[in-house]
């Protein structure tokens, strides 16, 4: 790990009392996530000995939240809320029609390296539903097939114009 990723573990280790500094272990594999793009088991032992976790305890939050990538993921990570009220609210038929206009299954990351579909528990907006959150930051509300092919398109045709700067 870079002597800056070390760095900002230390900033977030320090907002806690020595005997409860376990407590950054979301933060700092967040921070790793960000440098790396996902988290490696190393990253889990360097953490759990900065943290004094046993690593087991460290990957068990990595598993537990589906918001650490534990293998590569793409440009764009969907995550559609499938739980019971996005469900009662097409959830499940926003999570296909994304299936359907990206060519992939639930857990896959299209050809081109750019999106990668997951479905999540509870994103805490029931009356929003059905709802996604894209990349871990931005939650989306509402998300007809209209909406949901206008995110695509644009999140694609940003994508485009990135890579012609």
């Amino acid at each position: 790990m870079s002597q800056e990723t070390l760095d900002r573990f230390a900033r977030e280790i320090a907002k806690y009392p020595y005997e409860g500094r376990a407590s950054a272990v979301m933060a700092c594999l967040s921070i790793a996530q960000q440098q790396h793009g996902h988290v490696y088991p190393e990253h889990e032992k360097i953490i759990g000995e900065l943290l004094g976790m046993p690593t087991i305890a460290v990957h068990e939050v990595t598993t537990f939240y589906n918001m650490y990538n534990q293998q590569p993921v793409g440009k764009f990570k969907l995550n559609v809320c499938t739980n019971l009220p996005c469900q009662l609210r097409d959830g499940y038929k926003a999570l296909h029609h994304l299936e359907q206009k990206l060519g992939i299954a639930m857990g896959e990351t299209t050809a081109d390296g750019l999106f990668t579909l997951q479905q999540s528990e509870c994103l805490g907006a029931c009356a929003d539903s059905p709802v996604m959150l894209v990349n871990d930051r931005t939650m989306c509300s509402f998300m007809s097939t209209d909406k949901l092919d206008q995110l695509v398109d644009g999140l694609r045709a940003a994508a485009a114009q990135e890579g012609k700067a």
